[in-house]
């Protein structure tokens, strides 16, 4: 699994998201930016995003992933201030 792949599967997930992923050799960072995760909790969000990536997380293709999920809003302020 490379991270093209990964943003692949992602963009199928959340098709009106903003997707990127970084990493190698099973560690990846995340980060889905999408309205879809207004008014939920961090735990919420991330398992919206692992739903897609279990099979992969089960085969051990993927073993480690960083996840940062976030609103259209939320992303822009974190720009912002470079976060």
């Amino acid at each position: 699994m490379n991270s093209e792949q990964l943003t692949e599967i992602l963009k199928q997930a959340f098709p009106s998201a903003e997707v990127v992923v970084s990493g190698q050799a099973g560690k990846f960072d995340l980060r889905v930016v999408d309205d879809q995760f207004e008014g939920k909790r961090p735990v919420a969000r991330q398992q919206l995003v692992y739903a897609p990536l279990n099979s992969f997380i089960s085969s051990g293709e993927v073993h480690a992933v960083t996840i940062k999920a976030m609103t259209k809003e939320e992303w822009r302020k974190a720009s912002m201030f470079g976060v």
